[in-house]
């Protein structure tokens, strides 16, 4: 009997809509061994030459000019009839002939490109019966998302659900179902281990990300951070980065036995799980990964758009902050160094409270789909 196979589809735009892809394979095998997953990043995949550089120019525009960003996420609906349109010339026959390839039984979606051109394929090609579902990776449902020949929507929250039903998407279409988070987030090893892996002291700690392009790069809230250095451990996950970790490491205030400066690493849990406070973009499948932990979260600078909407929600739950001036950061740090059992104690709460984020449940729907 031939195994089930579930075809994943993800893009480079950041690192978190193919983190999710990751995160869904690793759930589905683990529930079911008699499932085939394959999961590919759909403009390299098909242009490794020029993917890159388009991921590149997009990178340079969300740093360099975010106001725009924004005003592209506020007229999506201008912007979606034209992104597909593009994309059907560019991806269309491409993408029919890897699904004619690899016959997946069913075709996940964790990014808005992906989805499109594969609802187009539907739209066009008779034969095309592969059922389709699309996983948002925000905690924000814009226009790009959405597309009637998608058969079952994955969301984050009941709030998500209610603006896919506000664009007319029927209920009988979304299950809310948490965000996908990698299996291994939801593990909790033996700290000592950890810290010896990663020559880390024990004691009150700071996580510091960027997300996988390295964004955090504000000199002034890093320096602040750095300034608490011989009394709380900081750890600066830079990503992909390398200017900045390059910058960092020539810098004497980070050459300090409490400040580790960590390139790329695929080991942000254990990093989380040792942490008691993370500073970082609001990046869904970030957020997500820190509710997973239960770790406190400060937010720097959201981009306009789907960042500006998870720092909302997660502020709104209680479960977040943003950093609205350098005394919130100060705030924090003396809450780490003279309200330690305090901060762990509300931590190890919210660790009971978040059976319903659980990544299993998105695994699960398409399982149930697939059955």
């Amino acid at each position: 009997m031939r195994k089930k196979r579930v075809l994943l589809l993800s893009e480079g735009f950041g690192a978190g809509h193919t983190q999710a892809a990751y995160a869904l394979s690793s759930s589905l095998r683990k529930l079911s061994p008699n499932l085939q997953t394959k999961v590919l990043e759909l403009g390299s995949f098909l242009n490794p030459k020029m993917a890159p550089l388009i991921v590149s120019a997009y990178r340079k525009t969300v740093t360099s000019q975010p106001k725009l960003m924004g005003y592209v996420y506020r007229h999506q609906k201008s912007f979606n009839r034209l992104t597909t349109l593009a994309l059907h010339r560019i991806f269309y026959t491409h993408t029919q002939n890897i699904v004619k390839q690899l016959r997946p039984d069913i075709i996940v979606c964790t990014h808005f490109i992906p989805s499109a051109v594969v609802s187009r394929l539907k739209r066009l090609d008779p034969a095309f019966k592969a059922p389709l579902i699309t996983v948002i990776t925000d905690y924000d449902a814009h226009a790009t998302w959405i597309s009637p020949e998608v058969d079952r929507y994955l969301v984050s929250t009941p709030e998500v659900k209610a603006k896919l039903r506000g664009r007319s998407v029927s209920a009988a279409k979304i299950q809310v179902t948490g965000m996908p988070v990698h299996p291994n987030f939801w593990e909790h090893p033996g700290r000592a281990d950890i810290l010896k892996q990663f020559t880390l002291q024990d004691m009150p700690t700071v996580l510091v990300m960027g997300g996988g392009w390295g964004m955090m790069n504000d000199e002034v809230i890093n320096e602040a951070l750095a300034g608490w250095r011989d009394k709380v451990q900081i750890i600066f996950c830079l990503g992909k980065n390398e200017k900045l970790l390059h910058a960092m490491r020539e810098n004497p205030l980070y050459s300090h036995p409490n400040v580790s400066l960590i390139a790329f690493t695929r080991e942000i849990d254990k990093l989380m799980e040792i942490s008691d406070l993370l500073v970082t973009k609001p990046g869904g499948m970030t957020c997500s990964e820190g509710l997973a932990k239960g770790i406190p979260m400060l937010f720097y600078d959201p981009l306009p758009g789907q960042e500006e909407e998870n720092c909302r929600y997660f502020m709104a739950a209680g479960l977040g902050e943003p950093i609205s001036s350098l005394q919130v950061v100060d705030g924090w740090m003396k809450r780490l160094l003279y309200s330690y059992d305090e901060v762990q104690a509300e931590r190890q709460s919210l660790l009971k409270e978040i059976d319903r984020f659980h990544p299993m449940q998105s695994a699960q729907s398409i399982i149930d789909m697939l059955e």
